[in-house]
């Protein structure tokens, strides 16, 4: 029950936003009384603690799938970015930064978790392209590595980016194409403009 609960919590909180979402609806969407939601979960907070752990995971091991699938670092970054938007919805509502303004503390911690993943993966991703030829080797691995994250980062803030001014998917997919071109070798660019007209 308690997984159930996580996966429909998940669902509406991506579809509706953290903070419109209450128990009581959560409740009437399963079915069930708010009762059997307080005996798996204190409160709201460890509900919201428990679903953002869930996604994290989820997005996490979808990540380390793709990147077993040995593409082309150019195209890997591509698939990962299409599987998180995936999951998380394509963010419609902005949970994150509802997230990050009702729940600063489980946002916080999510954070950490994020750069701490992303942070290998990036690495990884950057090494694999200069082997490949397809990104520059004099790119600084770690630098480059945080500015990926803190972009991903602001991106997601729905004052800079208003939803409804910039589509979600415009920004991510704009977002990438810039990290992209500033590591490319031409030989990298060439992939990247064959990927985006194919997209």
């Amino acid at each position: 029950m308690e997984n159930k609960i996580i996966e429909k919590a998940t669902e509406m909180y991506l579809t509706l936003g953290f903070k419109s979402v209450t128990m009581d609806d959560i409740a009437s969407e399963m079915g069930i009384s708010k009762k059997t939601i307080y005996h798996h979960f204190e409160n709201k907070n460890d509900l919201v603690e428990a679903v953002t752990l869930y996604l994290f995971e989820t997005i996490s091991c979808g990540i380390d799938e793709i990147m077993t699938l040995n593409k082309n670092p150019i195209e890997e970054l591509f698939v990962i970015k299409d599987f998180v938007m995936k999951n998380l919805k394509n963010e419609s509502t902005s949970p994150i930064y509802q997230l990050q303004k009702y729940y600063p503390q489980i946002h916080k911690t999510l954070m950490s978790r994020q750069f701490e993943k992303m942070g290998d993966c990036v690495i990884e991703n950057l090494k694999k392209g200069i082997e490949q030829g397809l990104f520059r080797n004099e790119i600084n691995l770690e630098l480059i590595g945080r500015f990926y994250f803190a972009g991903m980062t602001s991106i997601k803030d729905a004052e800079l980016f208003n939803p409804i001014q910039f589509s979600i998917k415009d920004v991510q997919e704009t977002y990438l194409e810039y990290h992209l071109r500033g590591i490319c070798t031409s030989k990298g660019v060439e992939i990247l403009e064959q990927l985006i007209k194919n997209n």
